[in-house]
């Protein structure tokens, strides 16, 4: 609580406007009751307005400081900043999706009786991934597949309409 003799040129004060803190710039008396107030809002708009003794009680001088300072919670910010690098990190990583997932490399195949173990899920159980190979590796087991898929149509006699090609 501030008495309106306390509010002085340059003072905070809380408690005029409902919403935010203001600046006094000039105080005028009109007796012993009343002040004429000459304050600028937060966004700097000046306005005069007059206050009675009875709203002493509402009234606060706060104390000013700088717009920003460094004590806020440090776990915050650091989650916070976090989730802003998560965010935006696809602009700088095309593959984001791909390290981030918890995708399996294939599992092997049994293709016309051969057992064909891709190189990626080798190269994982001996100890090293990367999601280039994995997508290397899947389309050759795709196309040795095809191969097999249409050697096999051919020996039944099955013709094919055109040309044939593994994925997009």
């Amino acid at each position: 609580m501030a008495g309106l003799d306390e509010l002085k040129r340059g003072a905070t004060v809380k408690g005029i406007l409902p919403d935010g803190f203001i600046t006094v710039v000039d105080v005028s008396w009109i007796g012993s009751v009343a002040i004429e107030l000459t304050y600028k809002d937060s966004k700097g708009k000046p306005a005069n307005e007059l206050i009675y003794r009875d709203r002493e009680s509402d009234l606060e001088i706060v104390e000013s400081g700088k717009p920003w300072s460094f004590d806020g919670d440090s776990d915050l910010f650091r989650l916070v900043s976090e989730a802003h690098r998560i965010r935006l990190a696809y602009l700088f990583d095309p593959l984001l999706a791909v390290h981030t997932s918890l995708v399996d490399p294939l599992p092997p195949i049994v293709i016309g009786g051969a057992l064909i173990v891709p190189a990626g899920l080798l190269m994982r159980l001996n100890g090293g991934q990367t999601a280039t190979l994995q997508a290397k590796e899947t389309k050759r087991v795709e196309m040795v597949a095809m191969r097999a898929a249409v050697a096999a149509e051919q020996k039944l006699d099955n013709a094919f309409p055109g040309k044939l090609s593994a994925g997009a």
